[in-house]
């Protein structure tokens, strides 16, 4: 898997995400597993859990690049599930022993604001 797949869940009505400006979201990530329910295998981090929105600046590198790209064109209200290949994520790096080098990534995001 080499591509950014994008589920649309709910198509938002609010304002559109574009680069440069600043998004506000809640999201759930999880390792992709091809035979879990959804394909979402162990969750490894979920501001839903700590009731905290994240902020980036879309398309600013501030993330990893499928969430620059998969966030682009959400508009606010907006559900997406994210699935994420290892080029677009952390790569053959991982990510602080939580995500192992070369995973596949699944997200579902929502977005809540945008400025």
């Amino acid at each position: 898997m080499s591509n950014l797949e994008i589920i649309e869940q709910v198509v938002g009505e609010g304002t559109e995400a574009v680069a440069g400006t600043q998004v506000w979201v809640h999201y759930t990530g999880w390792l992709f597993d091809a035979s879990a329910e959804n394909q979402k295998g162990s969750k490894f981090d979920s501001s839903v859990d700590r009731r905290e929105l994240f902020s980036f600046a879309l398309g600013a590198g501030q993330v990893i690049r499928g969430w620059d790209q998969g966030v682009a064109g959400m508009k606010i209200g907006g559900k997406r599930t994210l699935i994420i290949p290892s080029e677009l994520g952390y790569g053959a790096r991982g990510a602080g022993g939580v995500i192992p080098p070369n995973a596949t990534l699944v997200f579902d995001v929502e977005l809540h604001d945008v400025r």
